[in-house]
């Protein structure tokens, strides 16, 4: 399964909708190699395994949005016309799951244990740019810390400088 698709082909097809890492149907349906009006019907035959925390349907303007993204329609679409004419479903990883129970072939089972991976892989990546991010932020207030310490450092020995350039007066005794 690994050398028919790489991982990363998986990662590109999450999206972030509505604070979400979703999958949508036609990128699914490409995966699992069946048509999206078959998964779609698969889906709908099967609903109650689908509440709204597992599947939603993309609004016109979310669906426009994220087709905007895509540089160029390919070939059929552009035959077809330029407009999409169903709203698309997002599946989170929830429902990405649920589907392997709707689509119960060998390769569908397979194909959900593959895209299982990705979202972990993601979730992990995600875990660890928040790390990082904490670490900087903690690193960023130390070097602000210690540029006001190194800023009093820096005035003190200015201070010292500017007292031993005081003209010295005459020591000793008068006559």
């Amino acid at each position: 399964m690994n050398e028919l698709i790489p991982i990363e082909r998986v990662e590109s097809k999450i999206y972030f909708i509505r604070g979400q890492k979703v999958m949508l149907d036609r990128d699914l349906s490409e995966l699992y190699g069946v048509p999206t009006k078959a998964l779609n019907q698969a889906v709908k035959r099967n609903m109650e395994r689908f509440p709204a925390d597992f599947m939603f349907q993309l609004t016109w303007a979310e669906a426009e949005r994220l087709r905007s993204q895509f540089v160029t329609l390919n070939q059929a679409r552009q035959k077809r016309g330029r407009h999409i004419k169903h709203l698309p479903y997002a599946f989170t990883e929830q429902g990405v799951s649920m589907l392997s129970s709707v689509l119960s072939s060998p390769l569908a089972i397979e194909i959900n244990i593959f895209i299982m991976r990705a979202f972990v892989r993601l979730r992990k990546v995600l875990t660890a740019n928040k790390d990082l991010s904490y670490l900087f932020k903690e690193l960023k207030h130390k070097v602000d810390q210690h540029d006001v310490e190194i800023g009093l450092v820096i005035k003190a020995i200015e201070k010292m400088i500017a007292v031993e350039k005081k003209p010295k007066g005459k020591f000793g005794f008068l006559a």
